[in-house]
């Protein structure tokens, strides 16, 4: 079997953006003008294809990634549709670690909001080449230009039209392309699929000049072709425009801007022309680099069906018809279906018995996998997000994601044992799916303590549970997941000694404990002369670990910490792991009492976009939570608050928010960083004072 198409003529793209930019119903156009569905589908009527969990049709958003595959001319467009939701960011950021491109969808009214910034700082890190489509150019308030600049002045992107809208809200009425300089009209009877090149309007040829130059300018920068027309005033050909984009695109040093109605099916078209011409093929981007973990040395495979086969486990979902789907990137090589791969990342043979090309929730079966495709595998036992799979003769391990703590956890416990059973299956399966869940076992209480990154994060994942696994149980209210530290530096000594006839225990240690604000742990190893000798260093570093679990204030984590074992004591024949293990605990728990412990807390950042005559109210409600109002300014016709505030006050904020506003605001909240509850706060969060220096 070859493949189905060249892979210069394969692109990987996301599209990703705020909530409510309109991604999801673009990705829906898109589908339809490339012929791979025959109705729109529409997120207010809970029909969209790529939207197809329940919740999502009934919130209206997009909850999980959703992969889908078109063909647009003689190309192949694997794309996956990411959800706008801050508490869903982890779904970004597994498919941004695999995509090639990204089409970023801003509000013509809202401009470059929140999440679109969090976005777009993922896509720098994994230095993504993208374009960008203002949409909803048909709203009231809409600006394409005035969203251009905010993607210049809070993205730091060198954000250049190759598309200008004509018009805005009830008169807007095409687009015109900046490269053919020709005006476009789309036929609303037939939903846009077809369109019209016309002349550019006389009142819009001043405007059209104006931006073609800036155009022109940018791409000189980028260009030495287009230089030299530019310098000597000759007239640059579109296909020379046209490379000089690509060019830049893919170097990540332009982001062409489109703009139009993916509701009013206006521009569409142009997105998927520009995904085409301008986002790099799978042959574009660099080998991929990975170490190989027997000689522990970095390799490399380049994106070619010859090489060896590697690819790389994004994303994990349980099918009820299929069972567990894995969601893989080919980065090199190709494989048939039944053939044997290794599990790099756990060193564990598996055998895979079928591939499935996905489109949302629909599977086509495919008997072979190709360099750039990104598919759906089935019959893999133990893999997980972030998991490289290759061949046995090749070993690679690719560098895994990162994901964040949870800042919020709520306790869980079934109506009757027979759905305990049950519930700890879905857990376990959803907590697989999910890297930014986690469940425990509370130690002292005995409860089920689930975990993750938000309030709706947390309500759809227990609403999973109850519909998808058939399960009954009783869910607490939501807490913030604390952290605690030290403030001063501290030095301390732990021994466990137990000696009484034979072979005993013998350890003894001495740590000095210092403050490391948002550095996270680190632990130094500063003995002479083998007081401790080497072979015990990692049990004291493990102790050490084992305490960090628990502070004294709460029980919650200690972070933010820096230990050095600077002096110890053993016994020839009586130490043992054990015992050091147990002596750094010990001394560790103790340096940490004498610390000056604090409690931390999660501080989130806050934007709330309402009317002028609210904002009074909405900014004393703010301070009664103790947020801090950062900034005010106007977007459009509304007005913008942006602030931090403790999650522990936030609780409850969009009911209290509506109340106040008649339901005329809209909020966004995202996680910022740690820091300290005051002091005279410890006893209301923690419901008693312990431990307190």
């Amino acid at each position: 079997m070859t493949r189905e198409f060249p892979l210069e003529k394969v692109r990987n793209i996301g599209i990703a953006a705020h909530i409510d930019a309109g991604k999801t119903t673009l990705t829906e156009r898109i589908l339809f003008y490339t012929g791979k569905v025959h109705r729109m589908g529409e997120v207010h009527e809970g029909s969209t294809v790529m939207d197809w969990m329940e919740q999502e049709r009934e919130r209206g958003i997009t909850i999980m990634s959703a992969a889908t595959t078109c063909e647009w001319g003689d190309h192949r467009i694997n794309i996956i549709d990411t959800p706008g939701h801050v508490d869903f960011t982890v779904e970004v950021e597994r498919s941004l670690r695999v995509l090639d491109g990204l089409v970023a969808v801003f509000c013509g009214v809202g401009g470059v909001e929140p999440q679109s910034e969090t976005v777009w700082r993922q896509a720098d890190r994994y230095q993504i080449p993208r374009l960008a489509f203002v949409n909803k150019m048909d709203r009231v308030g809409s600006n394409f230009e005035n969203a251009v600049r905010m993607m210049h002045e809070r993205l730091g992107a060198n954000a250049v039209p190759i598309v200008l809208p004509m018009g805005s809200g009830d008169s807007f009425e095409g687009v015109i392309d900046l490269i053919s300089m020709k005006a476009i009209y789309y036929d609303e009877e037939e939903l846009g699929a077809t369109f019209r090149e016309t002349d550019i309007p006389a009142r819009e040829l001043a405007r059209a000049a104006t931006a073609r130059d800036t155009l022109m300018h940018a791409l000189a920068d980028l260009d030495d072709k287009v230089m030299h027309h530019v310098v000597h005033g000759s007239a640059v050909t579109v296909e020379e425009i046209c490379a000089a984009i690509r060019k830049g695109t893919i170097g990540s040093k332009i982001v062409p801007v489109l703009g139009g109605s993916a509701f009013k099916n206006k521009g569409v078209q142009k997105v998927l022309d520009a995904v085409v011409a301008y986002l790099p093929s799978p042959s574009d981007i660099p080998a991929e680099k990975g170490i190989n973990p027997y000689t522990e040395k970095e390799e490399e495979r380049p994106p070619m069906d010859d090489a060896p086969f590697a690819a790389y486990v994004f994303k994990v979902q349980t099918d009820k018809y299929v069972g567990r789907l894995h969601y893989v990137r080919v980065y090199s090589g190709s494989m048939r279906a039944g053939s044997q791969v290794i599990n790099a990342s756990s060193d564990r043979k598996e055998r895979v018995s079928r591939f499935l090309r996905m489109h949302a929730n629909k599977r086509e079966d495919i008997n072979e996998i190709f360099t750039g495709d990104i598919v759906a595998v089935v019959g893999l036992k133990s893999a997980h997000t972030g998991d490289t799979l290759c061949d046995a003769k090749h070993l690679i391990q690719f560098e895994s994601m990162r994901f964040p703590d949870p800042v919020i956890w709520v306790s869980i416990e079934p109506k009757t044992k027979a759905d305990g059973e049950k519930m700890m299956n879905a857990l376990v399966q959803l907590a697989g799916e999910d890297p930014s869940f986690r469940m425990k076992i509370d130690a002292d209480t005995g409860q089920t303590i689930i975990s993750g990154m938000g309030e709706l994060h947390l309500e759809i994942l227990v609403e999973r549970m109850f519909r998808e696994f058939d399960v009954a149980a009783k869910v607490g209210r939501p807490q913030v997941a604390y952290k605690e530290t030290i403030t001063l530096p501290t030095r301390a000594e732990g021994k466990f000694i137990r000696q009484s006839g034979g072979r005993g225990h013998f350890g003894v240690v001495t740590l000095e404990l210092e403050p490391a604000p948002g550095k996270g742990f680190t632990f130094e190893n500063r003995i002479k002369n083998g007081v401790v000798p080497k072979h015990f260093i990692p049990y004291v570093e493990g102790g050490v670990r084992e305490s960090m679990v628990s502070g004294p204030l709460g029980g919650y984590p200690v972070v933010d910490v820096t230990v050095a074992l600077v002096d110890g004591a053993y016994h020839e024949v009586d130490s043992t792991d054990i015992a050091f293990r147990a002596a750094a605990s010990m001394a560790f728990a103790e340096g940490v009492r004498h610390g000056s412990p604090v409690l931390l807390e999660p501080i989130m950042d806050l934007e709330v976009v309402l009317p002028i005559e609210y904002v009074g109210e909405v900014i004393n409600d703010i301070n009664m939570r103790r947020g801090k109002v950062e900034g005010m300014f106007h977007r459009s016709n509304a007005q913008v608050i942006t602030a931090r505030a403790p999650l522990s006050d936030m609780f409850g904020y969009s009911t209290s928010l509506r109340s106040l506003t008649q339901g005329r605001a809209v909020y966004t909240m995202q996680f910022s960083h740690y820091d300290r509850v005051p002091p005279e706060l410890i006893t209301e969060k923690l419901g008693h004072l312990t431990g307190l220096a």
